[in-house]
Order: C-alpha cells, then sequence, then structure tokens
C-alpha cells in the first residue's frame, strides 16, 4: 500500500492567499511575511503535489490549469481546518462587527454566508449596512464600518481583494420597451455608479441615443421602475427578479457589457472577529464565484 502525503495547511493557506492578492508582493504584506518566504512556500506545495501551480510573469499572474483544480480542494481543506480550530483550540470569539454592502449583493449571496458565520461564531454581533458603493467607501473613510464590500471596475487596482465578478445584463419589463423610437429610457442608481457608467458608456460606443427616465438609490425602487416600464437597466445575472426580461436580442441594439467587479476592503485596526469575518468571507465567496 502507498503511504499517504500530508499536504501542510500552511502552504495550501499561502496558495490561497497568492490568489486571492493577485501577486505575491500583496499576499506577504497580508501574511506579515517576506516576499521571499512566500515564493518558497509555493515552491515547496508545487514539489509536494508534483505540478505547477502558478504561471508568473513580471505583470500578470495566473492558475495553471492544476492550479485552478487544486484551489478548490484549498479552500475546502482550510475551511475545515479552520472551522475545527473555532471549535475547539481557540478562545470563543466575541464582540461587534460592522460590515457594509451594497444592496443587490447584501440580498443575495451574502446571507447565506453570513449565517453559516453566524453559527461558528453565535458570540459574535453583525451589523450589516446596505447602500450604495459612494456612501459605504464614505462611511468606511469616516471610521463606521471594518468591512466593506464595494463595487468597481475590474482591475482598477484601487486595493482592496477582489471576491466576486460576474455578467452584466440588460433587463426591463419586456423587449419592446428598449425596442421603442427615440432615446433609450435609463432607470439608474446617482452618480457615481458602475453600472450606471457601463450604461451610458456602452451606448454611447454604438451610437444609440439615451435618457436618464427614472434615479433611484434604493434598488427595490429601480426594480419598481423597471417593473413600470418607466426604463431599462443593467443588473448582475444572478440577481435578476424572476419577473423582469432579461434583453439577449442582438436585435434591440444594446452592447455588451463588461463583467462587474466586487471588492473587500478593511479598516487597519481589526478586532479578531473582524479579521476572521474578512476571512470567511474572501473564502467563502472566493470559492463560490
Amino acid at each position: 500500500m502507498t503511504a499517504s502525503r500530508n499536504i501542510d495547511p500552511d502552504l495550501l493557506r499561502t496558495f490561497v492567499t497568492v490568489v486571492e492578492c493577485g501577486g505575491f508582493s500583496r499576499a506577504a504584506e497580508r501574511l506579515l511575511r517576506g516576499q521571499s518566504a512566500i515564493s518558497l512556500q509555493i515552491k515547496r506545495l508545487e514539489d509536494q503535489l508534483g505540478v505547477r501551480l502558478l504561471e508568473r510573469s513580471p505583470r500578470h499572474l495566473s492558475l495553471t490549469s492544476e492550479g485552478e483544480l487544486i484551489i478548490d480542494y484549498a479552500r475546502r481543506i482550510l475551511s475545515l481546518n479552520d472551522e475545527l480550530a473555532a471549535r475547539v483550540k481557540e478562545p470563543e470569539l466575541s464582540g461587534l462587527v460592522r460590515l457594509g454592502a451594497p444592496e443587490d449583493f447584501a440580498t443575495s449571496h451574502l446571507p447565506n454566508v453570513l449565517a453559516r458565520f453566524a453559527r461558528s461564531h453565535p458570540h459574535v454581533a453583525l451589523e450589516v449596512t446596505c447602500e450604495l458603493t459612494l456612501e459605504l467607501l464614505a462611511r468606511f473613510h469616516a471610521g463606521g464600518l471594518d468591512i466593506a464590500l464595494v463595487k468597481r471596475e475590474p482591475d482598477a487596482g484601487t486595493g482592496g481583494i477582489r471576491v466576486w465578478r460576474e455578467p452584466l445584463v440588460w433587463v426591463a419589463a419586456n423587449r419592446q420597451i428598449a425596442d421603442m423610437e427615440g432615446p433609450l429610457p435609463l432607470a439608474v442608481s446617482p452618480q457615481p455608479c458602475v453600472y450606471r457608467k457601463r450604461m451610458t458608456d456602452g451606448l454611447d460606443s454604438i451610437g444609440r441615443p439615451w435618457r436618464i427616465a427614472y434615479t433611484c438609490g434604493s434598488l427595490a425602487g429601480t426594480h419598481a421602475a423597471v417593473r413600470a416600464g418607466l426604463g431599462v437597466t443593467v443588473l448582475p445575472k444572478e440577481m435578476i427578479p424572476s419577473d423582469l426580461t432579461i434583453l439577449n436580442d442582438e436585435s434591440l441594439d444594446l452592447p455588451n457589457l463588461e463583467d462587474t467587479e466586487t471588492a473587500l476592503i478593511e479598516a487597519t485596526q481589526l478586532s479578531p472577529a473582524a479579521l476572521r469575518l474578512r476571512d470567511y468571507i474572501v473564502r467563502e465567496l472566493e470559492h463560490a464565484g
């Protein structure tokens, strides 16, 4: 019988952190280690597994096909490892963690993640604020949030950890609204808004006239406006209410849209409970996305 090989969880954690941070230097900062130590740990893990995990160049880092497979196993192993440590070895975490998130994200992807975290850490109180990204950033920089999930342009280089990316699509009450003559009516959030900018920039790029027909800072308000036929809007593909229509007919002359991206930003001094929630959100959303 062939002896089983034990994979060091510390090496797996380094691997996952490098992928989440998009590079060795940012992973080194997050793990409080030198960049050479991070490189050495990745090399040790590759040697243990007998495969190459990452393709590296001076400006780019990507997973190999083997790395794509192994990253999923690594996240699951670390999830079980951390859950076990929280249950039997570490002191019970407690305290208040203030989390901010866009309304659409907070009502779709976060509830299950936060529910699982709450079950593992019942003495941690979560205070979740749902606002537009602009308002979340203002609250965060004023010290009102420990962790915030914010929408941004892909590869914006504004810091934080990318935790989610998914396609954007055009939606309306029906296709006839987008097929009417005259400027396309839009239902949007107040400026600045990533989705609003995608809509207007995309329409400008194909020379299609548009007009702002409805502006609302509430997701529910925007949905109601679209249902009433006041205009079309743009939403992440997985967040579309069942009673709205995806406008994917090429004859409607609507531009393709780049994916949306959500990043996690954190305060400089986090409590143990906030650190645990940060790592939990990053791991769970990266795995789901």
